[in-house]
């Protein structure tokens, strides 16, 4: 199907000259007729060119349109065109393959959510959805993403979902991975996020002034509060992560350029699947690649870097060589 904004427009404006039997349609009222009804739509008079209303006839004939029979009939030195079936309208098929295939690409992406607490309703519309469709089943799982069904604290997901919906706070004892003792907050959430099969909720925690985040799955209780729901006025989370890896950006922390040297078996790699959207090449050798990062340096980004082992080498900051190669060197010990 053609991927230009106008076509939806252009094909209903096709099918109703099609299917008029009261006017015969030439190749310039069909122009006429697309372009009047775009403009009615859009307010765009731009003209529409001969070239694309054949390409959409042949793509309204093809299978993956809507295979409508079209008669081209001679006027003279002229051809107009109708319906072979004036009662046929595009409207009466419920998808053709194009849409179909997009319906389908939809209901693998929904089918992500499968098992969130939040989205049980999804099983239920993909069924309705494959049968008021008739959707043809693939005989095999063709693709599946990564998630952890069995992770702690997934029945709170709902909770701070409809919270962050409806501008709700929560009460909630919270104990983190390096808490010994769980601690009640009252929190505001206004986004969660996933990074490695876990999920984390961003807020505002009472009598702090910063964003917090908490791990769902560190959480033990969660209650619904009649505290007034604070408004986030702190970040725009559509840019809060653009400069870090991960979920945690240290209060006060600000990116840094990082120069990192990959060796040769390692680069292809890092070349296909970039540590971060900010990866640029300063140096490349026969031996190695030296990339430079603009990151915040939090835990993630040191265990992302870790977790490559010798494949490569931190040059700067030298704060961050020496977290490195301090861990580094505890590992070796623990197997001397």
């Amino acid at each position: 199907m053609s991927t230009n904004k106008h076509a939806i427009i252009r094909y209903q404006s096709l099918d109703r000259c099609f299917r008029n039997p009261g006017r015969k349609y030439y190749i310039e009222d069909l122009i006429e007729a697309c372009n009047k009804s775009i403009y009615e739509f859009t307010g765009t008079d731009r003209g529409i060119q001969r070239r694309q209303i054949f390409e959409d006839i042949k793509f309204m004939e093809s299978r993956q349109g809507w295979s409508v029979s079209l008669e081209r009939i001679k006027d003279s030195r002229k051809v107009y065109y109708k319906y072979t079936d004036t009662d046929f309208s595009i409207n009466n098929h419920l998808l053709n393959e194009s849409e179909e295939n997009q319906l389908k690409e939809v209901l693998l992406t929904l089918s992500r959510f499968k098992g969130m607490p939040q989205f049980g309703w999804i099983d239920e519309i993909l069924v309705r959805l494959e049968s008021s469709f008739s959707l043809k089943e693939t005989s095999c799982k063709i693709i599946e993403f990564e998630q952890n069904e069995y992770l702690k604290g997934l029945e709170f997901f709902s909770d701070i979902f409809n919270a962050i919906l409806y501008k709700k706070a929560l009460s909630i004892k919270y104990k983190g991975f390096k808490q010994v003792k769980s601690v009640d907050v009252t929190f505001h959430p206004y986004y969660l996020k996933q990074y490695n099969n876990r999920w984390f909720a961003f807020g505002k925690i009472d009598e702090r002034n910063n964003i917090s985040n908490i791990s769902i799955d560190r959480v033990q209780i969660l209650n619904d509060t009649k505290v007034s729901f604070i408004e986030n006025n702190l970040v725009n989370f559509n840019e809060f992560f653009e400069d870090a890896i991960g979920v945690s950006i240290p209060e006060n922390s600000k990116p840094e350029k990082i120069l990192v040297k990959i060796n040769k078996d390692l680069w292809p790699y890092i070349e296909t699947k970039p540590l971060h959207g900010s990866q640029k090449i300063k140096k490349k050798t026969t031996t190695n690649t030296i990339i430079e990062l603009e990151l915040h340096i939090n835990y993630e980004l040191i265990s992302l870097l870790f977790s490559l082992g010798e494949g490569l080498t931190v040059l700067k900051p030298e704060s961050l060589s020496k977290t490195l190669k301090t861990k580094a060197k505890t590992l070796l010990e623990n197997y001397s």
